[in-house]
């Protein structure tokens, strides 16, 4: 199956957390960087999450986020640091690759954001992405 979401990274369960209704998962990528995401207890049953699960993290680049550095004081639980790799502006969005350890990302941002934080080729970031906005997939 082929999908558009651009952000897809392979990584393995670590625990599975249920709750009522909704269960987190944890998942360690390939590069030891630790993703939370807030899926279903129906998804979790149904795709079979369960620990030491090989697992798809995938992300809309448009839930995706940028700062320049880590944030704190903050209930986004899924920060991860990378290095602008490319930029691409529109008239009003820009499209912006984040190279991280063991893949890459992407995010879908405003021309002025890219703007007023300077981003270009080669500097820092940190990706910030809300465990509710992350699905997972299963081979």
């Amino acid at each position: 199956m082929s999908l558009s979401i651009r952000n897809q990274v392979p990584g393995t369960v670590t625990s599975v957390t249920s709750g009522e209704v909704m269960a987190t998962v944890k998942v360690q990528l390939e590069s030891g960087q630790g993703i939370t995401a807030a899926i279903t207890l129906e998804a979790v049953k149904e795709l079979g999450v369960a620990e030491g699960s090989a697992v798809r993290v995938l992300i809309k680049s448009t839930e995706v986020s940028l700062a320049t550095g880590p944030v704190a004081g903050l209930s986004i639980r899924n920060q991860i640091p990378g290095t602008v790799a490319d930029v691409a502006t529109g008239g009003a969005m820009a499209s912006v690759k984040v190279d991280i350890a063991g893949g890459a990302l992407t995010a879908a941002i405003t021309k002025d954001a890219v703007a007023d934080l300077g981003l270009a080729a080669g500097s820092s970031v940190v990706a910030l992405v809300k465990s509710t906005e992350i699905s997972l997939a299963t081979a």
